[in-house]
């Protein structure tokens, strides 16, 4: 199983991006995501050895669908250019803390957390960051850590959060909107014998960040918008 044709398919989608070209190749496209599916299905059990609170076992479960919403964006483009697949505990739509792979020519990374948290859990996860924030920091500052992920994804506030003192110390910690990380990857390296060891060794890397987080996400009543 390899990710050859799947990746040749992205970069002729990237340059074809419309529904007339796509339904031309409609073959290719079911190809390209069967051998992405394979890839992420046999990834899943490995995946789980190392982080027990993950419950999914098919692609199905994890990979989002190229189709864009272009509704209300300014790019009307019908496809995404890429695959990706989130796995974590509850699978794609989860607000659980999980893992990541986006396979895109030339655009490609790994990595995961908790994107665009809803308002109940993002602020379950300041106010454990504000109640903890040495063991926050132990795990975002630890070498291994800052090296694959230096820093944490997407825009922060400028201001305090609202709830939150403006004189904490930690401060900076709290105005992130987004608890997620990323790691830029080039092409050759999916086509590596050692990529799936390779992606797993990163998540290793990954697995107290996101325990941290999914213990915040715990702590969210149902009321509140948790599960």
């Amino acid at each position: 199983m390899g990710l050859q044709a799947t990746f040749q398919f992205l970069i002729d989608l990237k340059f074809n991006n419309t529904r007339a070209w796509f339904n031309e190749h409609k073959d290719r496209y079911l190809s390209a995501k069967n051998d992405f599916d394979q890839f992420i299905e046999a990834l899943i059990p490995k995946l789980k050895q190392q982080d027990s609170s993950i419950d999914v076992s098919t692609a199905k479960e994890c990979v989002f669908r190229i189709y864009r919403d272009a509704r209300f964006s300014k790019n009307k483009e019908p496809y995404k250019t890429n695959f990706g697949a989130f796995i974590s505990k509850g699978g794609r739509k989860s607000p659980y803390a999980g893992y990541y792979i986006h396979f895109e020519p030339d655009n490609s990374f790994i990595g995961g957390g908790i994107y665009m948290p809803q308002a109940p859990v993002l602020k379950s996860i300041r106010t454990s960051i504000f109640e903890d924030s040495e063991a926050y920091k132990k795990i975002i500052h630890n070498k291994q850590f800052t090296q694959l992920f230096p820093e944490i994804y997407g825009q922060a506030l400028k201001m305090a959060p609202k709830g939150f003192p403006k004189d904490y110390e930690d401060i900076d910690l709290l105005k992130n909107k987004h608890y997620a990380v990323t790691h830029a990857i080039n092409n050759d390296f999916w086509f590596d014998e050692n990529t799936s060891k390779n992606i797993l060794d990163t998540f290793k890397t990954q697995y107290k960040f996101n325990q941290f987080l999914n213990i915040a996400v715990d702590a969210v009543k149902p009321s509140d918008g948790g599960n």
